[in-house]
C-alpha cells in the first residue's frame, strides 16, 4: 500500500514535500536534499516540467528516489504524451515499485522556456484517472487489449481554493473525484479563512477525498507580491506582505541576511500547526521550491512528525 495512503486512510497527519528534478541529468544534489526529508515527509511529489520548463522527468528522479529508500510521487502531465505514452510510463513507474501518482493537465507550452514543442493534450487530468481506473478494474490497456500484469496506484489531483466563481472548480473536483482520484492537493493556501470555506463547499457538495492543503514558504515581500500578480489561484494577503516587508527592512538596518526567509518558515509552520490542531483537513504539502532543505525545520516549528 502506498505509504500517504496508509497514513490518510488511517486517520494520521499526511505530509507530503515537493521537488523538481534538474535541468540536466545529475540528481545528486535532489538526492542529497531527500535524505534530510527522509522520516519528515510520508512521500516526495516530483514535478513533472512544471511551468512547461524543460528538466528531466518525473519518472527518472521518482525512481532514483525510490531506489534510495524514498518513498515517491509520480507527477504526470497530459501536455507532453498521449495516452500511450501515459500508460507505458505509469507501467515502468510501477515497475520501480512507484505506486502513488498525481494527475495533471499541465501548463501550454507557450508559456514555457521551449515554445516551439507541440502540446499534446491527448488527455486531461480527468482522462488519466478514468484511464488509469479503468486499467485497473478491467485489467486492459487503452486500446482494451488484455494485460499481463497489472498495477494499482493511489491517484491525486489538484485544486484551486480561491477561485471564483467557487463552482466551477467544485464541479472539477466532483470529476475528478469520479474518476478515481482519492487525494487531493490544493494550491498554495495563505488564507486559512478561505480554506475552512474551501472545505465547507467540499463537505457541502457531498465529495469524499482526503485533502491536503498547499503550503508555500514565502521568501520575500518580492516573491509574494510577484505570486499574487502573476500566479492563479495564489492571494497571499497584505499582512503577509507587509510583515515580510518590515523583517527585510530591519535585516538591512541591522546587517542581517535572511530576515524574510527566516519569518516565511514561521508563517509557513504557523498554518501547519493551526491546520493540523484545528483539523481543518486531512493533511499538508510544502512547496518550498528549490529551498526544500528548510523542510523539516519548518515542520518541527510545527511540531508536526510522521
Amino acid at each position: 500500500m502506498s505509504t500517504l495512503q496508509n497514513a490518510l486512510e488511517n486517520g494520521i497527519f499526511g505530509v507530503t514535500a515537493e521537488m523538481a528534478p534538474p535541468k540536466g541529468y545529475d540528481f545528486t544534489e535532489q538526492l542529497e536534499v531527500a535524505q534530510l526529508l527522509k522520516g519528515k515527509v510520508h512521500s516526495v511529489n516530483v514535478t513533472d516540467m512544471q511551468s512547461a520548463c524543460l528538466k528531466a522527468s518525473s519518472l527518472g528522479l521518482c525512481a532514483q528516489l525510490k531506489l534510495n529508500g524514498i518513498e515517491p510521487i509520480i507527477q504526470m502531465t497530459g501536455r507532453d504524451r498521449s495516452r500511450m505514452a501515459i500508460m507505458g510510463d505509469m507501467l515502468a513507474a510501477a515497475s520501480f515499485g512507484i505506486d502513488t501518482m498525481l494527475a495533471l493537465t499541465g501548463d501550454h507550452t507557450m508559456v514555457g522556456d521551449c515554445k516551439a514543442s507541440k502540446p499534446v493534450y491527448d488527455l486531461d487530468s480527468v482522462g488519466i484517472l478514468r484511464m488509469l481506473s479503468t486499467m485497473e478494474a478491467t485489467g486492459k490497456d487503452c486500446g482494451g487489449n488484455e494485460m499481463a500484469s497489472v498495477p494499482k496506484f493511489y491517484k491525486g489531483v489538484v485544486v484551486t481554493p480561491v477561485y471564483e466563481p467557487q463552482v466551477l472548480q467544485i464541479n472539477k473536483l466532483r470529476q475528478k473525484v469520479d474518476a478515481g482520484a482519492k487525494y487531493i492537493q490544493t494550491q498554495g493556501i495563505f488564507d486559512l479563512d478561505a480554506l475552512k470555506r474551501f472545505m465547507e463547499a467540499v463537505d457541502k457538495a457531498g465529495i469524499k477525498a482526503h485533502i491536503m492543503a498547499g503550503i508555500i514558504p514565502l521568501k520575500a515581500a518580492g516573491m509574494a507580491k510577484y505570486m499574487n500578480e502573476n500566479v492563479p489561484g495564489i492571494a497571499v494577503p497584505q499582512d503577509m506582505i507587509d510583515r515580510l516587508a518590515a523583517a527585510a527592512a530591519e535585516g538591512k538596518e541591522k546587517g542581517v541576511k535572511g530576515l524574510p526567509a527566516k519569518l516565511g518558515i514561521e508563517m509557513a509552520a504557523e498554518m501547519i500547526a493551526k491546520i493540523k490542531d484545528e483539523k481543518l483537513c486531512d493533511g499538508v504539502h510544502i512547496m518550498a521550491i528549490g529551498a526544500e532543505k528548510n523542510v523539516p525545520a519548518i515542520l518541527e516549528k510545527a511540531g508536526v512528525q510522521i
